[in-house]
């Protein structure tokens, strides 16, 4: 077969059905006799939970029950991933409430509208507690406590014995105390789930249909909280309006509606409200760090030490934990840093639990280093470009052991680095940035500059078939698509293999009971994973093939390859050819099927990297920053199809930039949510973000045999630093130093007013002195990706 698929644009098969209407979500499923159900949720973020009355609910018109946590019983799921289990949180609210929108009861009815209107009926008694939003706050010994038996707030942590000595050798030392503000994730779909009840007669326990990134990670956790085998329990994801990280694991919400459809022998559905998502969906980045970086006078870093808070929300929200896992993992970044002391705690608040959200703990890590490296670069006076390439690990050091333990696999830091200052041409734009400064204008340019590697597709391998039928092909894999082009990229992998045209290759992910196992989608793990599993299948296949082929043309099947019809034939013999369809025939009329499946497991987690250029105009009379361009050059391996590296490059940095410039979620003292409708939570519009310049270097993996790394989330965590820098760029001959995320016109103009005079280092909380020390054994890399 001439040329190669791979590597080209390829338009996605699997949009036509989403953008026509046709596409099938949860929240338009309809399943005969079906039930609503709607969630009381707390109004206070801290209280002990007294009398829980739903008599009058129950009876309200259109009401088939109403339930407290004693009235369901529903067993406790199990968490996604657990940091203290001391701290489990129940489906519905016991003895405290520990956030605003933690569900109390639930009510079911015949209609949304009817179970809206009996929601106001039930009469919760809350005896309010001192509630702790700040995770600083939360470390004071003398602070609320949210499990009182635990004796503090700390859900877990560690310290490293080195300490300050990292430091010892330098010269110069910048300190920094930076927010990575927590953030809402907002995908377009929030959660939804049906479940249909089943029994011992039936073919399953309970079927569930349901948003998320994991199915069989939601149908082993459903067996597993209700004491069935996961054989018993079918999931089926249809089409998902986004995930982000969000829709991992068995949720509080998921056990209620299984526990009420069987108990009441219904189906039931919930469709989370766009204000419930905001409250109870968990939110991601949450981490206030305290970084030192330590150098020599001609700007070679000698060590950094870094201590850094994850707020895990309440319950010991798992998020806290990316702060203790991947957020250390890639602390050191690009850069040959010789020491590194990196010191992390869990901190319980009276917030909405924490999670994950696109990088999962890496754009934390980018983030602080690439602040750093600009703020070294201010107090040496050498420009921000130089002291990157000065201290950049070189391609020779590959593969590469960190300091903290990660293996990197392969990279060339200054390759996407030098192409990004090339396409947004440094020098005109630093000429340009001096004009203004020369003429006293007051809309000043900044440009910043990031440089980031990250971790991804580590942890298990992945399930993938591929079978060729008399019409055609099917693939079916573990993993599970909710935007990401998954269709169109494991057709294009089993149609350069097989040579059968793309429009006749069947998709089929994300039902339990049609694919017995698969990891699902998150750490950016999807191509390089699934799609080796998806070419090893294919490449199985094809060796079935022509040994029927050859059996039947009489040949070798040596001589046996894909012609650029699209069959299979002899080498130098164009007349002798045979078809798929009746390969598949023949392989049916010897009792077998043309089909192959593969658990592909790889070599270890691959180290995407890449550069970002932020150009921004800051108005210094009102602060206003505007994005005026964006330059993305991020190395993801071997490119498989561009168009779809292009549209995560896109994604990732409009949510990145969105952190460094707008979105926030922000807590009042008592814990109240003030951001908690996208009237009040700033979501940027496509009026408000630059066109994107996006391009790629390829830097292929050897542990996968496409070659592939993680693109999902590279952009996301490049853009912010880029963008957090750039606006610092701009006001630095003012003295201002830092500003935290999100950049907002009010907090940039107090900066300037501030100048110099601004601090922005503070001592870290004495907590940090009590943690213990961190065990000799770091995780690994690829538990680190994997979580």
């Amino acid at each position: 077969m001439v040329g190669s698929l791979l590597g080209t644009e390829v338009q996605r098969v699997e949009d036509p059905e989403l953008l026509r209407g046709r596409g099938t979500y949860v929240g338009n499923l309809e399943l005969a006799g079906m039930l609503h159900l709607g969630f009381v949720r707390s109004p206070l973020a801290h209280a002990r939970l007294g009398n829980v009355d739903v008599t009058a609910a129950a009876a309200a018109p259109g009401v088939v029950a109403a339930f407290t946590a004693a009235d369901l019983d529903a067993p406790i799921p199990p968490p996604f991933i657990e940091l203290n289990a001391q701290c489990a949180r129940p489906p519905l609210a016991t003895d405290r409430v520990r956030f605003v929108g933690e569900a109390v009861a639930v009510v079911v009815g015949e209609s949304a509208a009817a179970v809206a209107d009996a929601i106001e009926l039930v009469d919760v008694d809350y005896d309010p507690l001192p509630a702790v939003a700040d995770p600083e706050q939360a470390l004071d010994p003398e602070a609320e406590q949210q499990f009182p038996e635990l004796g503090s707030n700390v859900a877990a942590g560690y310290r490293d014995a080195v300490g300050a000595d990292v430091l010892a050798e330098a010269d110069v030392v910048v300190r920094a105390r930076i927010e990575n503000q927590r953030v809402a994730v907002v995908p377009l779909e929030g959660n939804a789930i049906a479940v249909q009840p089943g029994g011992p007669g039936e073919e399953y326990d309970a079927t569930v249909h349901v948003s998320t990134q994991m199915p069989h990670g939601l149908r082993d956790g459903v067996a597993k909280a209700f004491g069935w085998e996961p054989e018993r329990v079918r999931v089926i994801s249809p089409h998902v309006g986004g995930g982000f990280g969000g829709k991992a694991g068995v949720i509080p919400e998921h056990a209620v509606a299984v526990a009420v459809a069987n108990r009441l022998g219904r189906p039931v559905r919930w469709i989370e409200t766009r204000s419930e998502n905001m409250q109870a969906m968990p939110h991601g980045r949450a981490q206030v760090q305290f970084a030192e970086l330590g150098l020599k006078r001609d700007g070679t870093i000698v060590g950094l030490r870094c201590r850094v808070i994850g707020d895990s929300g309440a319950y010991a929200g798992w998020g806290g934990i990316l702060a203790m896992g991947s957020t250390r993992m890639m602390a050191q970044g690009v850069y040959q840093i010789p020491k590194i002391s990196y010191d992390a705690v869990a901190a319980m608040t009276n917030t909405t639990p924490t999670g994950a959200f696109r990088g999962a703990g890496r754009p934390e890590a980018a983030a602080m280093l690439e602040r750093m490296m600009d703020l070294a670069a201010a107090e040496l006076d050498v420009d921000p470009v130089a002291l990157r390439r000065k201290n950049f690990l070189v391609p020779e050091s590959f593969p590469y052991k960190t300091v903290v333990g990660a293996n990197y696999d392969s990279g060339d830091y200054e390759l996407p680095f030098d192409e990004a200052l090339r396409l947004a041409d440094y020098d005109a734009l630093r000429a340009e940035q001096a004009r203004r400064i020369a003429a006293g204008e007051k809309v000043l340019l900044g440009i910043g500059v990031a440089a980031y590697v990250e971790i991804t597709g580590g942890g298990s391998g992945e399930y993938a078939e591929v079978e060729v039928h008399e019409n055609g092909a099917r693939i079916k894999v573990g993993t599970s698509a909710h935007g990401q082009g998954h269709a169109t990229s494991f057709a294009m992998i089993v149609s350069d293999t097989l040579g059968i045209p793309m429009e006749s290759i069947e998709f089929v992910q994300s039902d339990t009971a049609q694919v017995p196992r698969g990891g699902g989608t998150g750490g950016s793990r999807s191509l390089q994973i699934a799609g080796s599993a998806v070419q090893e299948a294919g490449t199985s296949v094809l060796q079935k093939a022509k040994e029927l082929a050859a059996s039947r043309l009489e040949a070798s099947v040596d001589d046996i390859q894909v012609t650029d019809g699209g069959e299979l034939g002899v080498a130098g013999v164009p007349s002798a050819t045979i078809a798929w369809a009746e390969l598949a025939r023949a392989a049916a009329g010897d009792g077998d099927r043309l089909a192959a499946n593969v658990d592909f497991a790889p070599g270890g987690a691959t180290f995407p990297f890449g550069a970002h250029v932020s150009v921004v105009e800051v108005d210094t009379e009102t602060g206003f920053v505007r994005p005026l361009r964006h330059v993305a050059v991020d190395d993801c391996g071997r490119v498989l199809n561009p168009l779809i590296v292009r549209g995560q490059q896109h994604g990732g940095a409009a949510q990145g930039i969105a952190q460094a410039l707008w979105e926030q979620v922000t807590f009042d003292a008592d814990g109240n949510p003030e951001t908690g409708t996208l009237a009040d939570y700033t979501i940027p519009s496509a009026a408000d973000l630059p066109s994107f310049e996006v391009s790629n270097t390829e830097t292929p993996s050897p542990h996968n045999p496409l070659g592939a790394k993680g693109i999902g989330e590279s952009a996301t965590i490049g853009s912010t630093p880029a963008v957090q820098n750039a606006v610092m760029d701009a006001l630095k001959h003012l003295g201002v130093r830092h500003v935290d995320m999100p950049t907002t016109p009010e907090r940039v103009w107090r900066a300037i007013e501030a100048g110099a005079s601004a601090t922005h280092w503070q001592e870290p909380p004495a907590a940090f002195e009590t943690l213990p020390l961190r065990p000799d054994d770091a995780p690994d890399d690829a538990d680190e990706a994997a979580a």
